[in-house]
């Protein structure tokens, strides 16, 4: 039985008790991820940043809300799967200092330091070398190919799932969505106008006929 490693949703960086540092993203595409992977008869674990969604059946959900807890989550679980998802939006950048009590208004302008927070996907290439299929994604805001085609490199994709972002486009939340994947080989397709459950057959496929 193929086991597969979903990551899904945004992550959260703490600024103080009641705020955070976040993104747009709903997990919805990650989530599809999972459940079309179950239903493939695969051993599914989701890994998944804060969402209201409710978890596919027959998976196992491991839930985290930081990008150290998703790092931490994702390095044990891929453990002996073959394939890891990497769908999830996790936050680049995190507080240095993150403030034990709330910040208070009324003291004027503030200054939040960030630095940077590990790179989750290129850590997983290192640790498993080229024995395990691993797929990224790449949002952009311009040059989605030229950018996903250095991200693929980069990091040690196997394959990477590229969209744009627009004033007049956005992919979070929506149901339809239009992708590029590409893979090491130099294998792309476009896919359009399909809803992101049937993206995710088509991610899926892929995946399982990449020769690794």
């Amino acid at each position: 039985m193929r086991t597969v490693v979903v990551t899904a949703g945004p992550t959260r960086e703490k600024i103080d008790p009641v705020r955070f540092i976040s993104n747009y993203s709903t997990g919805r595409f990650g989530y599809e991820i999972a459940r079309q992977a179950r239903s493939m008869g695969c051993r599914v674990i989701l890994i998944s940043g804060p969402t209201g969604l409710k978890p596919p059946s027959g998976v196992k959900v491991i839930n985290v809300e930081s990008a150290a807890e998703m790092k931490k989550a994702a390095e044990k679980a891929s453990a002996g799967a073959g394939y890891i998802i990497m769908a999830a939006a996790v936050s680049d950048w995190r507080l240095r200092s993150p403030s034990a009590g709330k910040i208070k208004r009324g003291s004027g302008r503030i200054r939040l330091e960030l630095v940077e927070n590990p790179d989750i996907v290129a850590g997983l290439r290192k640790k498993l070398g080229k024995g395990t299929c691993i797929v990224g994604f790449a949002l952009e805001t311009g040059s989605v190919e030229k950018n996903a085609a250095e991200k693929l490199a980069r990091k040690g994709l196997d394959i990477v799932v590229a969209n744009g972002i627009g004033a007049r486009s956005s992919p979070f939340g929506d149901n339809n969505t239009n992708i590029l994947i590409m893979d090491r080989l130099g294998k792309r397709t476009e896919v359009r106008g399909r809803t992101k459950r049937q993206a995710a057959k088509i991610i899926l496929d892929k995946a399982f006929d990449f020769n690794i």
